[in-house]
């Protein structure tokens, strides 16, 4: 627990599909939030107009909420620190930019970008990097270096600016990570990073700090992309004289092999999603929900890349994260994505989920493919075979055959099982099972058993081709089942079928 009223956000870019690293982010940031009777918030930070994506920031919100996120406060819910979309605050910025000014923490910079692009040009050709700080700030073409007559001519001229942060020169500065610890760096080692620029658009870095403050957040829990911006940021809470959030920087989601960061090229190799829905823009992916996973495994998944519960314990509903959440045992490392691992949890959940919200589910799947039978007799069907199943959508690779009679036999099996009198034994089991008039499992199961030890014959040869019968190979659930699903007439009818067509 904390002491502090918690007030966290989670802050994406509407720049194109969010990856399931950035839902993870929002995962934690409310797990946290629920866990200490905080709020949780969706702010859009869409400052950066030339990388907007039109349908991205619908796709986060639908994105959150499919995966059970819920936004206490945000651009559709509303709030007490609205709008929650950066490009509607353009108006708060300006003034936070011009304190910096006024306080000597900030500059204008006139250079233009061809005369920043020659000096790295110029840098590069040395084995240098350029770096406009505490170095070269002074030999730039900025409000330190001009008179401030000059500087208000280029302005009042509408000549194209930036404003800098002034990082203070040669100064330790000592900051702490809630998930890495105790940190110093050299100011000297920084640049000088621009803050605003004359098209009345904020950076990140500005607008970041300024609406964190305004919306009183608590802490600011984020991926590790952001760890080296860390810096910057403390010292922006500094100049202001505001009191710094508590940070933290979750670990990069990497690869299932080799080294880096997860990204859609793996995916797309592969063959599994790294967004959480379906993206339909441009360059189209696949995504968690339309794959056929349950929000609930798939979230269960996410937590468990890059947090330790410190149990054994892999299952976990919402409720039961939120309460053993603990941002302290999230670890420093990356953690590698196992996609046989995200198939297990739907597979558990799968498993968990009644043969009735199976049969929900599984019934329009039935119906497109044609057939309509009974909601009992599904859920009768979705028991028989749930178990070996990862998704829903499998249901129909595993029950085929219970709609669909066999047209062919495998033709492994016939070589291993059909003998010389094979067709005398099929024809004698139909008669049995014609005589059946109680067409249940066991009852049909017993009734053929008795029969099999009468006749002498081997009880897995019987089984064997009875099922090759049925179901056209050596696959599904126990061969009475079928049989009795698939109901006395239909079986004959397929014992029938199998005959013409293996004796011709």
């Amino acid at each position: 627990m904390t002491d502090k009223k918690v007030r966290v956000r989670f802050a994406p870019s509407p720049t194109g599909p969010l990856h399931i690293g950035g839902v993870r982010t929002a995962l934690y940031n409310y797990l946290f939030a629920r866990k200490n009777n905080g709020v949780f918030i969706l702010r859009i930070e869409d400052t950066d107009q030339t990388r907007y994506v039109e349908g991205a920031e619908n796709y986060i919100m639908e994105s959150l909420e499919w995966a059970g996120i819920k936004i206490d406060e945000g651009v559709r819910e509303g709030g007490p620190h609205a709008p929650y979309r950066q490009s509607e605050r353009k108006a708060i910025y300006r003034k936070y930019s011009d304190d910096l000014i006024a306080s000597g923490n900030a500059y204008y910079a006139f250079d233009t970008p061809e005369e920043l692009e020659k000096l790295r040009t110029e840098y590069e050709s040395r084995g240098e990097t350029f770096n406009y700080g505490c170095v070269s700030r002074m030999s730039m073409c900025n409000s330190l270096t001009l008179s401030a007559e000059e500087v208000q001519h280029r302005l009042s001229a509408g000549e194209a600016y930036v404003v800098r942060f002034r990082m203070p020169d040669n100064e330790d500065i000592h900051f702490t990570d809630i998930i890495r610890g105790d940190m110093v760096v050299n100011t000297s080692t920084l640049d000088d990073k621009v803050l605003y620029k004359s098209d009345g658009m904020p950076t990140y870095h500005l607008a970041n700090i300024v609406d964190d403050h305004l919306m009183e957040i608590s802490h600011v829990i984020r991926g590790e992309e952001w760890l080296p911006s860390l810096p910057l940021h403390k010292m922006l809470y500094r100049a202001f004289g505001w009191e710094s959030p508590d940070f933290a920087h979750l670990p990069l989601l990497l690869k299932p092999t080799g080294k880096g960061k997860l990204s859609k090229r793996d995916g797309d190799k592969m063959g599994f999603p790294v967004f959480p829905l379906f993206w339909p823009y441009g360059e189209t992916a696949h995504g968690y929900r339309e794959d056929g996973y349950f929000p609930e495994a798939f979230i269960n998944m996410l937590a468990l890349l890059g947090w330790n519960p410190g149990t054994e314990q892999e299952i976990f509903t919402m409720d039961e994260l939120i309460n053993a959440f603990s941002i302290d045992r999230v670890g420093k490392s990356g953690s590698r994505f196992d996609p046989e691992k995200a198939k297990w949890f739907n597979h558990q959940y799968m498993q968990q989920k009644s043969a009735e919200e199976l049969a929900d589910l599984f019934m329009p799947l039935v119906k497109e493919k044609g057939f309509t039978p009974s909601y009992e007799k599904l859920v009768g069907l979705v028991s028989l075979v749930k178990e070996r199943v990862v998704f829903v959508n499998d249901l129909w690779r595993e029950s085929d055959f219970f709609f669909i009679a066999p047209e062919s036999y495998d033709a492994e099996v016939l070589k291993k099982r059909w003998k010389d009198d094979s067709p005398a034994m099929l024809a004698a089991l139909r008669d049995v099972i014609a005589a059946i008039d109680d067409f249940t499992p066991s009852v049909t199961e017993s009734i053929v058993k008795e029969w099999i030890t009468k006749g002498g014959y081997n009880a897995g040869g019987v089984f064997n081709l009875f099922r090759l019968m049925l179901v056209g190979a050596s696959r599904g659930p126990h061969v009475f089942d079928i049989a009795s699903w698939i109901g006395k007439e239909e079986t004959l009818r397929r014992i029938d079928a199998g005959l013409a067509r293996l004796t011709r």
